[in-house]
């Protein structure tokens, strides 16, 4: 990718915290801009600096404010922010939390360097980047009616529309979706627009979400 990433990393551990930026530091395409430790130093740092990162890495379990509701204010305050969870926490409860409070991206602290910078690299690609297992837990969330069907007729989508989210579900990216569709970047970039405003989606990650509870999108492998 031609273009720098910036991050903050916000992580109580300072250890792990120092080991993570100089393991990214090494990506040519990665910046660091300011590390935090826990969610009042990020948020005090985004209201003072005119620079502000492409992405947040977070852990869960911090003192002062901790991962979720410093989630929930960037997704609010900062939406074009995309935040990737970090965390030694796997439990579904955790990772469902995360995702509906706006996280695009749920890993553990257990990945490996390669799978870090691999979900960096597809996060600015697509917009967000779940695992299996992420998936998985989204989908069980949904089928045990934790979350409500969108209040739109899925017929308000279009059949090009609903090709687009379901190639979406599948992690291609625009330049992806588009040569696979015949059509230009552009044409996707418009679509997707669209789908947002339809479906009252504020990012990607959401029309994931959508697809889902309304069944535009199967996932047999994980029923």
């Amino acid at each position: 990718m031609n273009d720098v990433i910036k991050l903050i990393l916000v992580d109580d551990e300072v250890l792990f915290r120092k080991g993570i930026s100089f393991l990214l530091e090494r990506e040519k395409n990665i910046k660091i801009i300011f590390e935090a430790s826990n969610g009042n130093e990020l948020i005090e740092f985004l209201k003072q600096s005119d620079e502000h990162p492409d992405i947040v890495i977070t852990d869960l379990k911090m003192p002062t404010l901790n991962g979720v509701e410093t989630t929930k204010i960037l997704h609010n305050d900062f939406p074009h922010i995309k935040i990737i969870a970090l965390t030694s926490y796997n439990t579904k409860s955790f990772v469902a939390n995360m995702i509906n409070v706006g996280a695009v991206s749920y890993l553990m602290k257990s990945t490996t360097p390669q799978e870090l910078v691999t979900t960096i690299n597809e996060v600015v690609s697509k917009g967000f980047y779940y695992n299996d297992y992420v998936m998985k837990i989204i989908h069980d969330n949904i089928s045990v009616g934790k979350k409500m069907k969108s209040n739109f007729d899925t017929n308000y989508l279009t059949a090009r529309e609903t090709k687009i989210l379901q190639l979406i579900c599948e992690q291609k990216n625009t330049v992806e979706i588009a040569d696979q569709l015949f059509i230009s970047p552009r044409t996707v970039e418009g679509h997707r627009n669209n789908l947002l405003l339809k479906t009252e989606s504020r990012n990607i990650a959401g029309l994931v979400v959508y697809a889902i509870q309304n069944e535009i999108v199967v996932i047999d492998d994980y029923s």
